[in-house]
């Protein structure tokens, strides 16, 4: 097999899978879960063939030296895993799932397909987007996975809530986009390519370095719902629980890391930006703790603990522990998912989200109980699982800076103790307060799998730190050897470890006493946050935006039209008092040549002035065609054969069709009276003012051609390279031809729209 097909193998078998899923599902719904599962393992087994190292390099556009680059590198393949295995995971659960919440909510079984179809788009967004090695393409999978997230966030569309979620999500990550839209433009123009690898091997420190690494940071923080761009996160639990459990813990929330750590060595050549981004993960680790300590329906807490958990990835990122960051996302994203289809398993099997009305399911549950024990224990960082050495990474970052930030980072670890005890120990202890029904063995056994995972994974740690270490050396551009072992010494990342225990267990023991106080914060966070700031600032805009639209616009087409015509006309006439061109303007001679060009121009006018001026449909036609035959006659004459038959052409079918309606409408049916109008002479001076910018723009232009035809040689040197003969072929399938495309376009969709809303009127 050859090495290119093996680097694009997960990406080609997630796409195939996307429209395989979309088709026979919209036949047969029954097959959707099976086909989603199936393409989810066989992108998952295509991972793990992927050759280490492998490249493809495919031309794209030539002509601007744009190639289409993937790598299999070391952070590639990581994140490729997470995006695949941790998919057939949820995919998986979701064929469980999915039926009973449809059931619950009330919609046809038929609707859960589109849920199969957008999870494997995403998948395969964020395949394209972890292999990709040009900047461009990186981007166009990085609005991708935006859009498909909308849209899963979105997914049931009916509700109020879910609708603000996925807008919210879309305006935080999209716009944020835009900067790194941004930071890509300034990276092509100051480096002239696009490859990331060349890029970043150019790079040298610097106030561009600077700027451009701030654009893309904002850009990757407000993906992974970092402080303060965080708040979009929470609200998206609204989404079914198998979007939360992807979305939010191996997918979207790990692009903006996965960021990060492609362009780390850019981002290391600035101090200043490290040292902000040191504080920004400190910011997200702390107020996302607390306010994960203040929920009571659990998947908010499960997400708000997400913001704080990417909080200690920012940090060691910024701390330059890139092998730990790797290793930390690799065991998060299996503690996560876990915890995420847990929350949704006991929803279902409860009909209860609200953690004081939960309690005492590990008998009625006991499958699901060890299973999420398992990944809650990961989350705590307690010995014997892969939690434990993703606290030690971190923690052994954090003491090489010492002080201050070593306090903080055992202050974090406490938080993450404490509300991993309440979301597990709040749903799983005590006394059983409320039905549990059964649910499907699906619901369970992928938690299951996931939690002995997390286990192995710490009795075995090797395996998984060979993965952070080969991701680490693709983001530090060096070795980065991980080597993970139990150590009986009490050196310090161990220390850090027993003390994050001990006040852990202190923090469960006095939890009656501090309760409270998250609760406040999370209530001074709704008032004056960041979330109710965007509201309002939505608010007001669109106030703004209604104040002036009825101010300013134009609802009638003449005037509109007019108001458009007469400031250009004002623009111009201010440059011709403020900078007289009279010697521009020549008068010429007619030769005998031009006389049936001037008699054509002449017949379009009449034929126009005629239009104008006609009170009956038929002339009205007549007239508009001799406009268009007028002008197809003009073209001839100045040397553009091919466009005048192409104007003959669309002017009969025009005329005909026309001719073809006025045909079917009733015969005694009378053109409607003109409105009356108050300032008629408003009109006619509207009519002059245009008439007079026209005409001098035309003289001005005609008096004087241009002097070489210099543009006019570079015109017919590119026409080749646009794959046309001709400069006039080359604009008109080019440019006009796009531009037919995107008419086209928006007529299709204002149809589509109709039918629509005939139809909902038609079954309403």
């Amino acid at each position: 097999m050859p090495e290119e097909f093996r680097v694009l193998a997960p990406l080609v078998v997630a796409a195939l899978g996307t429209a395989a899923v979309a088709v026979l599902g919209a036949v047969r719904p029954r097959l959707a879960p099976p086909l989603a599962v199936a393409t989810a393992a066989l992108a998952l087994s295509a991972t793990l063939l992927m050759p280490a190292g492998g490249q493809v390099d495919l031309p794209w556009a030539p002509t601007w030296g744009l190639r289409l680059t993937f790598a299999a590198d070391g952070l590639a393949r990581l994140y490729a895993l997470l995006a695949t295995g941790v998919g057939l995971a949820v995919l998986t659960y979701a064929a469980g799932y999915m039926p009973l919440h449809a059931a619950h909510e009330g919609y046809p079984l038929s609707r859960t397909v589109r849920l199969y179809s957008l999870i494997l788009l995403f998948m395969t967004a964020m395949l394209g987007l972890v292999l990709a090695q040009d900047l461009i393409v990186l981007i166009i999978f990085w609005d991708l996975t935006a859009i498909t997230s909308y849209y899963l966030i979105g997914y049931e569309r009916e509700q109020e809530a879910s609708r603000r979620a996925a807008l919210t999500a879309l305006l935080v990550t999209g716009i944020s986009a835009i900067l790194l839209i941004l930071a890509g433009v300034l990276l092509y123009t100051r480096f002239g390519t696009a490859q990331l690898p060349d890029i970043l091997a150019q790079v040298q420190a610097g106030p561009f370095v600077t700027a451009t690494g701030a654009l893309i940071a904002v850009a990757a923080l407000a993906k992974s719902a970092q402080v303060p761009l965080h708040f979009w996160l929470p609200q998206a639990m609204v989404a079914p629980t198998p979007v939360s459990a992807y979305l939010h813990s191996a997918a979207m929330v790990a692009a903006g890391v996965f960021l990060l750590g492609r362009v780390h060595p850019l981002l290391a050549l600035s101090p200043g930006l490290q040292n902000v981004l040191l504080a920004g993960g400190f910011a997200s680790m702390a107020i996302g703790g607390v306010l994960a300590l203040a929920q009571r329906e659990i998947k908010r807490l499960l997400a708000y603990s997400t913001i704080a958990q990417y909080g200690y990835v920012v940090v060691m990122l910024s701390l330059g522990a890139v092998e730990g960051a790797a290793y930390y996302i690799l065991a998060h994203a299996l503690i996560k998912s876990a915890l995420f289809m847990s929350a949704g398993a006991v929803t279902e099997a409860t009909g209860e989200t609200d953690l004081d009305r939960l309690g005492g399911l590990a008998r009625p549950l006991p499958l699901l109980a060890v299973g999420s024990g398992l990944a809650a224990a990961g989350l705590a960082a307690l010995p014997l699982t892969m939690g434990f050495f993703k606290d030690e990474v971190f923690f052994a970052a954090a003491s090489e800076r010492g002080g201050l930030v070593s306090v903080l980072a055992v202050a974090g670890a406490v938080l993450s103790f404490a509300y991993t005890w309440r979301f597990w120990g709040g749903i799983f202890t005590g006394r059983l307060r409320s039905q549990v029904q059964r649910i499907p063995a699906t619901l369970t056994l992928p938690v299951l799998v996931l939690g002995l995972l997390v286990m192995l994974g710490g009795i075995v740690p090797d395996p998984a730190a060979s993965l952070a270490a080969a991701a680490g050396e693709s983001m530090a551009e060096r070795a980065t050897p991980l080597e993970l072992a139990y150590h009986l010494d009490l050196h310090a990342p161990t220390l850090m470890a027993v003390i994050t225990w001990v006040l852990g267990i202190v923090a469960v023991l006095t939890a009656p006493r501090w309760t409270a106080a998250p609760r406040v914060v999370a209530r001074i966070g709704e008032r004056y946050g960041p979330d109710r700031g965007m509201f309002m600032g939505l608010v007001r805009l669109t106030t703004f935006s209604r104040r002036s639209r009825a101010f300013l616009e134009v609802r009638n087409l003449q005037w509109r039209i007019a108001t458009v015509l007469v400031a250009a006309a004002l623009v111009v006439g201010a440059t011709i008092v403020l900078a007289p061109p009279w010697p521009t303007f020549r008068v010429g001679r007619l030769p005998t040549s031009d006389w049936p060009l001037f008699l054509f121009l002449l017949l379009a006018a009449l034929s126009a002035l005629v239009a104008t001026r006609s009170a009956g449909r038929l002339i009205l036609v007549l007239a508009l065609s001799a406009v268009g035959y007028s002008l197809a006659a003009v073209f001839t004459f100045i040397g553009a054969p091919d466009v005048a038959l192409v104007a003959l052409l669309i002017e009969t079918m025009m005329t005909l069709l026309l001719l073809a309606v006025l045909g079917l409408l009733p015969i005694g049916l009378a053109r409607a009276p003109a409105e009356h109008e108050p300032h008629p002479g408003r009109r006619r001076a509207v009519g002059f003012i245009t008439t007079a910018f026209v005409f001098v723009i035309c003289w001005g232009v005609l008096s004087w051609p241009a002097p070489d035809a210099v543009m006019a040689r570079a015109h017919l040197e590119l026409a080749p390279a646009a794959h046309a003969a001709d400069v006039v072929t080359a604009i008109l399938a080019d440019f006009r031809g796009l531009d037919t495309l995107g008419e086209i376009t928006v007529i299709a969709i204002a149809l589509l729209g109709a039918l629509t809303f005939f139809v909902s009127r038609r079954s309403a």
